[in-house]
């Protein structure tokens, strides 16, 4: 039996596919029931008869911080992937996402040495690595320095992975995987929200670049590094470099909008997060633009997936075909 934490979410449920298309016995944690409607509608992107592999998930319902649920839930599982984690970069959501992705993990990774878990899959982040030099390749050496410009949402990953090392130096047998921006299609109002954006003319980008993963690939080394036992190791997953204003560009070409035009110096990232900040705070909702995303938005990132592609002899997708088949999938939502 395998378990997947964060089943609901974009990359959780295209893990749900492929390891279910892959004749594999899964169980899933959700949180509440209903939130696993969108799982069933990502198979449906991808398969003629998604409902019959829906049905083979066996749904738990259970928290990172309940012990008892999740004890419940490893009970027979000889594989974990730990999908699970709260994704904010608003310093409000700080401890919370240290309750969750820090305390949550090391709640899980104690059960699975109790319940002798044999394969353990972590999801990290590139959050959680430093930066190199002089717009340098960052890569699996490139290691964490602690500074007041790492995000909140960082310093809650680093303190996950942090967990899971400590889990390894105990007896867990686990691969940890550093995965760059994800992409994919079905969750227009989260992860994928910059396609939505676009689609109504997005007019602004940055100078910045970042590296983007197709979400399938991603799934794939995951897979393919529990079924070659690659333990005891990270790996970056992180399939391009691209600039926001190149991304942007091809969201628009294939949704078949117009191209952002203006580009935003740092500057004027930084008015923008405060001006958002105010008038949030006036309607009392949660900001759009926050000071970690202004600044990220400005830098460049580039990230190295070399060791991984040589481990694995593994090939990525071409960006731009990611980009162009999401959009093919967001332009169906829309048409109904």
């Amino acid at each position: 039996m395998i378990l997947v934490t964060g089943g609901t979410g974009l990359l959780g449920s295209h893990l749900l596919f492929e390891l279910i298309s892959s004749g594999k016995k899964v169980r899933a944690i959700r949180h509440r029931p209903g939130r696993e409607a969108m799982v069933r509608k990502i198979f449906g992107y991808y398969a003629a008869q998604p409902d019959e592999l829906f049905s083979r998930i066996e749904w738990v319902d259970a928290d990172l911080l309940d012990l008892g649920a999740l004890e419940q839930a490893l009970d027979g599982v000889s594989e974990v992937y730990h999908a699970g984690a709260v994704v904010s970069f608003h310093s409000h959501d700080f401890p919370t996402m240290m309750k969750v992705n820090v305390e949550g993990t090391a709640n899980l990774v104690n059960l699975s040495i109790h319940a002798g878990v044999k394969k353990f899959c972590h999801v990290s982040s590139i959050a959680t690595l430093g930066r190199a030099e002089n717009d340098g390749l960052t890569n699996e050496e490139t290691y964490w320095v602690p500074s007041p410009k790492n995000t909140v949402y960082s310093q809650s990953k680093y303190g996950a992975e942090r967990e899971v090392w400590r889990g390894m130096e105990e007896g867990l047998t686990a691969v940890i995987v550093n995965p760059s921006v994800i992409v994919g299609p079905g969750f227009w109002d989260g992860n994928s929200g910059l396609f939505r954006l676009v689609n109504k003319g997005l007019k602004f980008a940055t100078r910045g670049i970042n590296g983007y993963v197709d979400v399938r690939d991603l799934v794939k080394v995951m897979t393919l590094l529990m079924e070659r036992e690659c333990f005891g190791e990270r790996f970056v997953v992180s399939a391009a470099n691209v600039s926001y204003l190149d991304y942007f560009s091809l969201i628009a070409k294939y949704l078949k909008k117009p191209a952002p035009t203006i580009i935003v110096p740092p500057f004027l990232t930084g008015i923008a997060w405060r001006l958002d900040a105010v008038y949030s705070a006036i309607r009392r909702t949660k900001p759009e633009i926050t000071r970690e995303m202004a600044v990220t938005a400005s830098q460049v990132y580039l990230y190295s997936s070399d060791k991984v592609c040589k481990k694995l002899g593994f090939e990525f997708r071409g960006m731009e075909d990611t980009i162009r088949e999401t959009c093919e999938c967001f332009l169906k939502d829309q048409a109904g």
